[in-house]
């Protein structure tokens, strides 16, 4: 008898388990893989059953529920191309310093805000470079910034938290950026604690939907870049969409070189400076249509099913709901379609908080003015005020109206927060640390409406970070 028959049966199962292992992959993590790529995968399939104890078959057959999230995150280090540093393919990195932010700044002038967000982000150079780059192009140091770094991968992801890297990681990292935001280490570099605190990272699989990470508007950049090329042509689009719809009117869309979305992708407009191409979200149009999945919807733990929604009819409540996602005009048309003289202090304030956010100062301070004719007392109108005056030359009597409303309310710490950081710009770095120390302290505490209108877009997270950061500096 020809044993060569078993060695064909054997190379026909082993083919039948990457087929199978392949079309998991493309389900569960959005990764396409092609013939080329099956020795690789089945070199990844033998010894990825052969450490969890199982059978192929078995081990396939776990791995098809959706559920096995450690074993995907395994699966998604092994077979990713972590190949990254520092100001990696720089020319994006000048436009997003020459073009992109700079209109950004100018965009988000009443909320003095800049989101970011690194798609794929490997080990963090890519984040932590937004970082650098957004903290050198803000105009003030007062301005919140704030990037997110997402990956499939947890290993990677560790690595990034560390915030340590070789020089071979710097080998295009200019000198004097080098200087000034990192420090030796060790034998490596360490990023800034200032930097650092501008960043976080969270595991993300661009296979599935996350509401919060998607939430529409809400990036004035995202970078993806050598990704797309890697997802099956449904994960790519999907997350196309995502992006599209996740970035603020006006918003910037950075791919690899690789990427090509084609000449009239919908909600975005192709750019081209300084040698390089990059998209721009467009305004006055909704944000496209995003499929809640790719794929089969994977049923979640009943305990894990959000309760059903209370709706919610007041035209308070749905602006600050609307206010929470950035959507700030229209917010302020449910506000000011409501009844005309309505004398109700919360109503009042957030009208004076959505005409600032809409670059109407004089408005929000006539608002805000009449608000204390009617509770002079008023904490939160105090500060409203001082949020309407500190960009003029009033910045003196601002600084009154945030010290009134800490006194009024003492676990009030927003205005804890906005005296620290004027401390700063002024060069008084004791009084910064204190009142900052003390912010950092009341945020834990901090009512959600408060950070909801006076947090520019932030969350008790960032805010703390961002506290602990400017009162450490010196």
């Amino acid at each position: 008898m020809d044993g060569r028959g078993g060695d064909r049966d054997g190379v026909m199962i082993i083919t039948a388990g990457v087929a199978k292992f392949r079309a998991v992959l493309a389900e569960s993590l959005g990764w396409a893989f092609d013939d080329k790529d099956t020795g690789q995968l089945a070199q990844v399939l033998l010894r990825r059953a052969g450490a969890t104890g199982l059978e192929r078959g078995e081990y396939l057959a776990r791995l098809g529920t959706g559920d096995w999230e450690s074993e995907l995150g395994t699966l998604a280090e092994e077979l990713a191309i972590n190949e990254t540093y520092f100001f990696r393919h720089g020319e994006q990195f000048r436009v997003l310093a020459d073009v992109a932010l700079p209109e950004r700044v100018r965009a988000r002038s009443a909320q003095r805000a800049l989101r970011l967000l690194s798609v794929g982000c490997s080990s963090g150079e890519e984040a932590y470079t937004l970082a650098i780059v957004a903290r050198q192009v803000q105009p003030d140091p007062d301005w919140i910034v704030s990037v997110l770094g997402v990956d499939a991968s947890p290993a990677v992801l560790r690595r990034a938290q560390t915030a340590r890297y070789s020089v071979w990681s710097l080998r295009e990292t200019p000198d004097t950026v080098r200087e000034r935001w990192f420090h030796a280490h060790d034998g490596q570099y360490e990023v800034d604690p200032r930097i650092r605190a501008a960043v976080r990272f969270r595991r993300h699989n661009v296979a599935d939907d996350d509401e919060d990470l998607w939430r529409p508007g809400q990036y004035d950049v995202v970078f993806c870049r050598n990704l797309l090329m890697y997802l099956t042509p449904g994960a790519r689009d999907a997350l196309v969409r995502r992006m599209t719809g996740a970035l603020s009117a006006g918003g910037y869309l950075f791919l690899g070189h690789t990427d090509s979305l084609g000449s009239d992708p919908e909600g975005l407009e192709p750019q081209q400076s300084r040698h390089t191409f990059f998209y721009q979200r467009r305004t006055g149009q909704p944000a496209p249509a995003t499929p809640a999945r790719v794929g089969p919807p994977r049923p979640a733990p009943v305990a894990a099913r959000p309760a059903p929604r209370r709706e919610v009819d007041g035209p308070y409540e749905r602006a600050m709901r609307l206010l929470r996602e950035e959507r700030f005009a229209e917010a302020l048309t449910v506000v000011e379609a409501g009844p005309a003289g309505r004398v109700v202090p919360r109503e009042l304030l957030l009208h004076s908080v959505l005409l600032a956010q809409a670059g109407r100062l004089a408005d929000a301070e006539i608002v805000c003015r009449h608000l204390l004719d009617v509770d002079g007392l008023y904490a939160d109108a105090h500060h409203q005020l001082a949020v309407c005056l500190e960009g003029g030359a009033a910045a003196e009597v601002a600084i009154g109206h945030y010290r009134l409303a800490a006194h009024l309310d003492a676990d009030f710490a927003m205005p804890r927060l906005r005296l620290g950081l004027l401390a700063r710009r002024r060069g008084d770095r004791d009084l910064a640390a204190a009142e900052l120390g003390r912010a950092q302290v009341l945020l834990k505490h901090e009512r959600e409406d408060r950070i909801a209108m006076f947090g520019g877009g932030f969350g008790r997270v960032a805010l703390t970070a961002l506290c602990r950061a400017e009162g450490a500096r010196r």
